[in-house]
């Protein structure tokens, strides 16, 4: 099958999933690439937004072809960067059919907004296409408020859910999740990111003895994630365990006021490649995640697959509460504290084998069948 994929988010600003199912699709013979617009915002990064291309063009990443453009948004001017966007789309269709002819399908990542222009061009080109959703109602929430919203954006997205071949929810917990914005009323199976389990393959770590216990938290600087709690439940740990540490990396965890929160026993790295995340994983001996919301955090099973136990909060999928994840209520420091001490006074010593757990639900051979599989339902190839 042809199949193009179209994401809402891609580098600089995330969006990786969207890669890792383009390469599990080509890894199963099927014909793949990205068309990417990124919307770039000054106040996020003014070097990207100065820097970065103005024009089209194609460059290849892990083997995919990704036909690019970025966006300069204007502020506090949505609908019409949201039009801006949907248009620059469309027209990026037109030119990569008149390349590579038409795709038999097209995947949209995340109905806001590349769900919406792909049902745009649905109706003009009578493709059939799918949404994965990657977001959660608390992302809906803060641009949006509080459900049921009236915001204009809504019946939109409503409409491209509605209309797609089928809705591709990360978890089972998301359809209820997200409804009291967009129903039920549409056609959904649930289908697991995927995680490249080769590249955070398993690796036994050093013995604990001699040296202290090691933590990670791998996430960006957000309210959502839960720093604050996370903070609170580690200094209580340290408290009767002065050695313990706490490594941390992700986007906004190197700015100022992060780091003014810092305490002994932690360290930050900021936003860091993925061959440095895989390294940090294999220097730590447990993943702490203090989230208030996630949808299914790629994290969790990336730490799995390398052989670590991860700590997580109630908002975890059931698909990823695994032997060795352990679960605690949102927002209950003392909670997160003791699951923390659990871990590192019971520290499991099957790592292999829940590694090749995370493998037989997220690998790139799993869910490229699975999804290949639906799509060719849909396009009777």
């Amino acid at each position: 099958m042809h199949i193009l994929e179209i994401p809402s988010f891609f580098p600089p600003y995330g969006g990786l999933f969207c890669l890792d199912q383009a390469k599990a699709l080509k890894a199963l013979d099927h014909e793949v690439r990205i068309l990417s617009n990124v919307q770039l915002g000054l106040t996020v990064g003014w070097k990207d937004y100065c820097c970065l291309p103005s024009k089209r063009y194609e460059h290849e990443m892990d083997g995919i072809m990704v036909y690019q453009s970025f966006q300069r948004g204007l502020p506090k001017t949505v609908r019409l960067n949201v039009r801006h966007w949907v248009g620059i789309v469309c027209s990026m269709f037109k030119d990569y059919v008149a390349k590579y002819g038409m795709p038999d399908i097209l995947h949209a990542h995340c109905a806001k907004w590349a769900g919406y222009a792909a049902m745009l061009i649905s109706r003009d080109y009578g493709i059939p296409y799918f949404i994965t959703e990657h977001l959660s109602y608390k992302v809906f929430e803060e641009e949006f408020g509080p459900a049921p919203s009236t915001a204009w954006q809504i019946r939109l997205l409503k409409e491209a859910y509605r209309q797609a071949a089928c809705v591709i929810h990360v978890s089972e917990e998301q359809v209820d999740n997200i409804a009291p914005y967009f129903g039920r009323d549409y056609r959904w199976q649930y289908i697991s990111n995927t995680i490249d389990v080769d590249f955070y393959h398993y690796q036994p770590r050093a013995s604990l003895t001699g040296r202290p216990f090691r933590f990670c938290c791998l996430a960006n600087y957000w309210a959502l994630k839960g720093y604050d709690i996370l903070f609170e439940a580690f200094r209580s740990l340290h408290v009767a365990h002065p050695q313990v540490e706490l490594a941390i990396a992700g986007r906004g965890t190197d700015s100022k006021d992060f780091r003014s929160q810092l305490t002994e026993g932690m360290t930050t790295h900021g936003l860091i490649s993925r061959e440095e995340v895989r390294q940090l994983l294999y220097e730590s001996d447990a993943l702490v995640l203090a989230s208030r919301s996630e949808v299914q955090p790629l994290v969790l099973l990336e730490a799995m697959s390398t052989g670590i136990p991860v700590v997580s909060t109630e908002c975890t999928p059931r698909c990823l509460r695994l032997n060795g994840c352990t679960i605690v209520p949102v927002d209950d420091a003392q909670a997160l504290a003791a699951a923390m001490r659990a871990v590192m006074t019971n520290t499991p010593t099957e790592g292999a084998s829940l590694s090749a757990r995370v493998a037989a639900i997220a690998s790139p051979q799993v869910i490229g069948r699975q999804l290949g599989q639906l799509f060719s339902e849909v396009a009777g190839k």
